[in-house]
């Protein structure tokens, strides 16, 4: 891999990791499209990817990490307060991703291929385009249950299914039960964070001790690359989300879907 491919990559995983369009099912497609095969850099360039999208949700939301942070003794202490309660309820809607990740370890791999791409990509978008059909939404994320939470978590989990989408799962599920769109988009962010956090450190087991010195400059472009593209996709999906719906995202899921399709159909 290079550094301009490097590059590239980073765009797409900055922008896809935080659209409601799925990142793993992007790099998959921009892999398979251009034929860049990162080779032993694969591993390591992942979890650049992920470090640099994780700091630029960090950045983006420090207030809210720093609050969160400091309400933590409270929040698993039963203490209320709002603050206190959404670091409880982004813990719920974590904790369906460990067995999930567990489970399907080993499948994982098996799962990407542009068939199940195509499904999964055509599958969210009937459902964003069935769920925003919905009136107005005023909920905050602080008023959501435990079993809310942990259900929000299962749809997160859901997104280890390349073409899902995590943002995208959470957000239509939160919609779904009330939420409004920018706090549906927040509160996927937030419960993001440490989802994204453990991918990035499950990932880095793999590594070798020398894996970041060898490719030192790729990693550097990745990272780089998807931190600020992934900070401008957070402010920029917020702002949309507070005066659009997700159609515009459901109908791009659609037409992606459908050139897999027929490149199937084409044989590919």
């Amino acid at each position: 891999m290079t550094s301009a491919q490097a590059v590239w990559l980073g765009i797409v995983q900055g922008l896809t990791e935080f659209l409601p369009i799925s990142s793993s099912a992007h790099l998959i497609l921009v892999r398979e499209l251009f034929g860049w095969d990162a080779g032993p850099a694969e591993v390591p360039f992942d979890v650049a990817c992920h470090l640099g999208t994780l700091l630029a949700v960090l950045v983006y939301f420090r207030r809210d990490v720093v609050e969160l942070a400091a309400a933590a003794p409270g929040a698993l202490g039963g203490r209320p307060g709002e603050t206190a309660r959404t670091g409880r309820l982004i813990l719920l809607a974590t904790a369906p991703m460990v067995p999930a990740g567990l489970f399907l370890s080993g499948q994982i791999e098996g799962l990407r291929a542009p068939a199940v791409v195509a499904a999964a990509l055509a599958a969210g978008a009937a459902a964003m385009l069935w769920v925003d059909r919905g009136g107005p939404r005023t909920r905050r994320a602080a008023s959501l249950s435990a079993v809310e939470a942990i259900v929000l978590g299962c749809a997160q989990a859901a997104a280890l299914v390349p073409g899902v989408s995590r943002s995208g799962a959470i957000i239509t599920v939160a919609l779904l039960r009330g939420l409004s769109r920018a706090e549906a988009a927040r509160f996927a962010f937030l419960a993001g964070i440490p989802a994204i956090a453990g991918g990035g450190a499950q990932a880095s087991r793999m590594l070798g001790g020398d894996a970041l010195a060898a490719h030192g400059p790729v990693l550097l472009a990745g990272f780089v690359t998807s931190g600020v593209v992934g900070y401008l996709a957070v402010a920029g999906l917020l702002r949309y989300l507070a005066r659009h719906s997700l159609a515009a995202f459901a109908w791009y899921r659609l037409a992606v879907a459908a050139l897999l399709a027929i490149g199937l159909s084409w044989g590919w």
